[in-house]
């Protein structure tokens, strides 16, 4: 258990730590800082991207014995948690934290960056990860994709 703390953490400092964290960070430099409300809602968007991120993570550890490292998957589909609720919630806390930089620095240039990301991210997923998870867990993914939202909960749950 130890190993795979210690690749979990490894992962989120060397991926969503430069993607979400020091990409941004060093985009916005110079920058004058948001006040008022605005601050208050970048803490929003950061406590709840950051939540979002280290409650999949768990799950991805604790119950799929994996990383989100594609070569390090989860060796069992995680469908509990907010993935009960859109499929892929761990990119949606990367976004959210990302959004909450664009609103720091009021900065239309972040504002595409998170765009362009989640673009990535849909390109990825549609291209790679779906395919893969399709492989590797057959029907038990067939019949969770037709229940949940893959960016959107689905209404009626």
């Amino acid at each position: 258990m130890m190993w795979l703390l210690i690749k979990n953490l490894l992962f989120t400092v060397l991926v969503p730590g430069m993607v979400a964290g020091v990409i941004p960070w060093r985009l916005g430099a110079g920058r004058t800082t948001a006040g008022g409300w605005l601050l208050l809602l970048v803490i929003l968007l950061y406590a709840a991207g950051i939540g979002i991120y280290a409650w999949c993570l768990w799950d991805f550890a604790a119950f799929g014995r994996g990383t989100p490292l594609p070569v390090d998957a989860p060796r069992k589909l995680v469908v509990r948690g907010l993935y009960r609720y859109v499929r892929n919630p761990m990119y949606l806390g990367v976004l959210a934290v990302i959004a909450g930089w664009a609103v720091l620095y009021r900065s239309a240039g972040l504002a595409l960056y998170l765009v362009i990301l989640w673009a990535l991210f849909h390109a990825f997923v549609l291209f790679y990860e779906e395919p893969a998870l399709a492989r590797l867990f057959g029907a038990e993914y067939a019949a969770y994709r037709m229940q949940v939202g893959r960016w959107l909960p689905r209404l009626g749950r």
